[in-house]
């Protein structure tokens, strides 16, 4: 029974010795690979040796293999491999992965990466790596976000960043392989295919050379393998608004001799495609043409831009351009420079200029820009600013002015501060010739004006005394600008006007003059305060007739009427002379029938009566009319009778009369009778008839 089980107990320990046996034998046999690594193997013996040199076994060498097992279960001669587990190799979105393989084939002399070889399937199959021909060392090709199943012993692989190139951004290259760059060249030459640098492999087959690249990476995300290629980032160009680029050639053909400009090429994309710029034969050196304001990928290995400001004529301006490039000016042209001047008065300096040519000549543009804005690349074409309008210049003695008051000495010795003003206009026709002789409006001013118009109230105030100066300054103002206009004629420059603008004389000079000034003021003021009380006097009169002027207007029509009334008068006593006049010449007549008879009738009593007779007849008259009194108040006559009786004795006795009676008229009272009475008592000459005569 011990026996029995004795046995029973060796054959239970047999038997699980032997499954142990089979377990261990199974365990050893069979790998297991969880889905996220690989198993990479390893012959411990019973194999071929590794030739000299290798690191990783190809099958059938001992050694770590070059194969891999991926996930799942895989099984083994037991004792012979040990598997040894490694997880995926994983590279991220945004990541790149280089490769350096740790066996292979020797890299040739003077190359740094190993060649590309094919049917690797990005370096998972080490054994076809091998196979094909891989070389050791860095690798060209470069793994891409995803995950590989690269055995560890054979390859390293090193994860980065890709290269990424946000906007405004410009990525410059740097080859760290590649042939030789030609002597003279400072960049590489551009090659094909190369996709951005991504595909380094055809970059160093199609002749990619070592060293800076001309060739430059825009915003974007690239996968570049860092080792073989640097990328520096630098910032894009920009140009301003209100500004332009100059643009410098750092590499390209040279310049030929005289000429300091590059010629301009066409195509290359405002210098943003290098390789057409070298292509198009572009010369090293300043280019002609500039960038306008934006943004633009350019190689800073290959251009250098400087910024400059855009140049801008304003309204009342032009832009005389003198140009560095083009074509020598004819003789043609020299001559007609040089007979719009006289060469005799040009300075020896002022000779040495440029000529005015047409658009295409080098020299100053007969042409003129207009106002505007122009992108003018001031390199090749130097633009002179000339005002058109009016350019005032001062001499004064305020901080704000460019020149100190002139400071003259008279004839009399006095000096005298002039304070002056002087307007002169540039034609624009005429200013590239102002330019061709002086070069600018600040060198006009600085070397002819200044000087012209110092000299000028210099003489002037030699040639005369202070005081003279000072009232005859229009007639100094009018010689100044005569003399102005005549000098800035050479210089093509109109002159507008010269003011006098101040002129101060020294004090005690003046005191003199304002004394002298004061009172021949006071004697006007007087004159004027006379004319005023007078205008006042004036004023009240008319103010007075004003008051009265109702009364005025009465009177004016009583004048009015009176002198119709005049009027009316004289006509009518016009008219009474003339019946006057006319009864006058008709009484005049009567009259002097009247006296003739009258004269007749005397002579005919004088000789009836005698000349006693008649007297007393006069006295009589003049007795009847009053005038002589010869009668008393008392009447004592005598014997013989009184007067009466004398004269009645007288016509009877010459027969006038017969008796007293026979006068009719008498009364007793003497004194009444009348010479009407008496003559008509006369008897009438030539008539027997008695009446009155």
């Amino acid at each position: 029974m011990t026996e029995v089980l004795a046995q029973h107990l060796f054959s239970l320990i047999t038997l699980g010795l032997c499954i142990a046996g089979i377990l261990v034998l199974a365990y050893n046999s069979v790998v297991l690979v969880p889905g996220n690594a690989i198993a990479v193997l390893e012959r411990r013996w019973i194999g071929k040796k590794m030739p000299q040199g290798r690191v990783v076994a190809m099958g059938g060498e001992v050694g770590i293999q070059a194969r891999t097992f991926g996930p799942g279960m895989h099984f083994l001669i037991p004792f012979l491999y040990i598997a040894s587990k490694y997880g995926f190799v994983e590279i991220s979105n945004g990541e790149i992965g280089t490769v350096e393989s740790i066996d292979g084939n020797p890299i040739p002399p003077g190359r740094i990466f190993a060649n590309v070889v094919e049917g690797h399937n990005a370096f998972q199959d080490g054994e076809a790596f091998l196979i094909n021909g891989g070389q050791k060392g860095p690798q060209i090709q470069l793994l891409p976000p995803g995950k590989y199943r690269i055995n560890p012993y054979l390859f390293h692989v090193t994860k980065s960043d890709a290269v990424s190139i946000d906007k405004g951004k410009v990525g410059v290259v740097t080859s760290a392989d590649g042939i030789q760059i030609p002597a003279g060249r400072l960049l590489a030459q551009s090659v094909p295919s190369h996709s951005n640098f991504e595909n380094g492999q055809a970059f160093l087959e199609k002749g990619g050379q070592k060293g800076p690249q001309i060739d430059i990476l825009r915003p974007g995300t690239y996968r570049i393998n860092l080792n073989l290629f640097k990328v520096e980032i630098h910032e894009a160009t920009v140009i301003p608004a209100g500004q332009i680029g100059l643009v410098t050639a750092l590499d390209g053909s040279p310049l030929p001799e005289k000429e300091f400009i590059a010629k301009s090429v066409d195509a290359h994309d405002d210098y943003q495609d290098g390789p057409k710029f070298l292509a198009g034969d572009g010369q090293r050196g300043p280019q002609l043409d500039v960038l306008r304001p934006g943004t633009y990928y350019i190689n800073p290995l290959m251009f250098k831009v400087e910024l400059d400001e855009v140049t801008v004529v304003e309204r009342g301006q032009v832009a005389v351009v003198i140009s560095n490039i083009g074509e020598e000016p004819t003789e043609e042209m020299k001559k007609r420079l040089s007979s719009s001047q006289n060469e005799d008065e040009v300075a020896v300096e002022e000779a040495r200029e440029r000529y005015v040519v047409p658009k295409g000549f080098r020299g100053i543009q007969e042409e003129v820009a207009g106002p505007g804005r122009y992108y003018l690349n001031k390199r090749a074409f130097i633009p002179y600013i000339i005002d058109t309008t009016n350019i005032t210049i001062d001499w004064d003695s305020s901080g704000e002015t460019r020149f100190d008051q002139l400071l003259v000495i008279s004839k009399d010795g006095f000096p005298i501060d002039v304070s002056v003003k002087v307007v002169v206009r540039v034609r624009p026709d005429q200013a590239p010739y102002l330019v061709a002789k002086v070069g600018s409006v600040e060198n006009l001013i600085l070397h002819v004006i200044h000087p012209m118009i110092d000299s000028s109230f210099r003489n002037q105030a030699s040639s005369t005394s202070a005081m003279n100066f000072m009232q005859n300054r229009q007639n100094e103002q009018t010689n100044a600008e005569e003399r102005a206009k005549k000098g800035l004629e050479k210089y093509h420059v109109e002159c507008v006007s010269v003011l006098i603008c101040q002129i101060k004389l020294p004090q005690e000079l003046m005191e003199t003059q304002t004394r002298r000034i004061i009172a021949e003021q006071q004697k006007e003021m007087f004159a004027m305060q006379q004319e005023a009380e007078a205008a006042r006097i004036s004023t009240e009169k008319t103010r007075a007739t004003a008051n009265q002027q109702g009364e005025l207007v009465t009177a004016e029509i009583g004048v009015k009427v009176a002198e119709q009334q005049k009027q009316k008068t004289i006509v009518l006593a016009q008219g009474d002379a003339e019946g006057v006049r006319l009864r006058g010449e008709g009484e005049a007549k009567k009259i002097e029938a009247i006296g003739q008879a009258t004269a007749a009738a005397y002579r005919k009593q004088n000789e009836a009566l005698g000349q006693e007779a008649i007297t007393a007849i006069e006295l009589i008259k003049k007795v009847a009319e009053g005038n002589v009194r010869i009668t008393p108040d008392i009447l004592v006559a005598g014997e013989k009778g009184g007067l009466l009786d004398i004269l009645l004795a007288q016509f009877v006795k010459k027969g006038a009369v017969q008796s007293k009676a026979d006068i009719s008229g008498f009364t007793d009272t003497p004194d009444k009778c009348t010479g009407d009475a008496v003559t008509a008592a006369l008897p009438v000459s030539g008539s027997e008839e008695k009446g009155v005569v």
